[in-house]
């Protein structure tokens, strides 16, 4: 990626409040599950956000299933032409659920798991991002980890859309186990890293220890009473840069305050700043 616009990207989450509503998932079945008012009346549809984010500049989306109302062939050919009619690139479905490394879900969630990958096929996507994992970090976990992981890349092969994991839940919460799953997995699977995910004061370090690894970014920054925290996001970033990331910021807002777009706005100027 050459220049900075061409480095920022927008997840669905960043404007959840805007949407309103979510279909939250029912593993033990593979159809969409009954739409839920969780944040308030719809400003916009999932079919009106392609256009809403090109007119902010932004020209790629990362979607969270969740957001999905129906994996109704239709609905997801009408959403992938919304795409294409403003020249958005869908950067990631992101499979928001499943635990493959519990021995009592694996395989369940493995089904689950795949037939959103199929999904992500059916709208063109660049990518698919998987949880790894939300056990504890024993051997017998990230071991059943990577089995399901090279499962699910098996039943992907040959396919255009990339399968990635992230630093997130007890499963990935330091760079030792981020670094054996992806050193297991020979390739096959690549990283998406999160800013957000981890804290502490060995953060920072632990960022630079995966970032050289990663393809994407969720590039979360924290605000207090609507202003953004510019030392710990610049020190995320870093971070990252420091650690050879080339890849695309996906902006991730999640604050009170200020609004949805506003909060976006600041975090898209201030990364566009220091990597331009």
């Amino acid at each position: 990626m050459t220049n900075a616009a061409d480095r920022i990207a927008v997840s669905t989450w960043s404007l959840h409040r805007m949407m309103g509503t979510t279909y939250p998932h029912n593993l033990d079945t593979l159809e969409v599950g009954p739409v839920t008012e969780a944040y308030g009346p719809v400003n916009e549809s999932l079919l009106d956000i392609p256009s809403a984010i090109a007119n902010h500049g932004i020209n790629r989306l990362e979607i969270v299933s969740f957001h999905i109302p129906t994996r109704d062939k239709v609905y997801l050919g009408e959403l992938k032409s919304a795409l294409a009619a403003v020249d958005v690139t869908l950067q990631t479905l992101l499979i928001d659920a499943g635990d493959i490394s519990d021995p009592l879900t694996s395989d369940r969630d493995t089904r689950w798991i795949a037939s959103w990958i199929e999904t992500a096929n059916e709208l063109g996507a660049e990518r698919a991002r998987v949880i790894a994992g939300k056990q504890k970090p024993t051997r017998d976990a990230l071991d059943l980890s990577v089995k399901k992981l090279t499962e699910l890349a098996d039943g992907n092969a040959g396919s255009a859309v990339r399968l990635t994991t992230e630093n997130w839940f007890d499963l990935l919460a330091e760079p030792g186990h981020v670094n054996f799953i992806l050193d297991k997995l020979d390739g096959r699977v690549g990283l998406n890293g999160d800013f957000g995910n981890w804290g502490g004061p060995t953060k920072y370090a632990d960022l630079r220890a995966i970032f050289g690894r990663a393809e994407t970014c969720h590039a979360k920054a924290s605000f207090v009473d609507g202003t953004l925290d510019e030392a710990d996001y610049a020190a995320c970033i870093e971070a990252a840069e420091a650690a050879g990331y080339k890849g695309p910021y996906t902006l991730i807002f999640d604050a009170n305050a200020p609004h949805e777009w506003d909060g976006i706005a600041a975090e898209k100027a201030f990364i566009e700043a220091r990597i331009g």
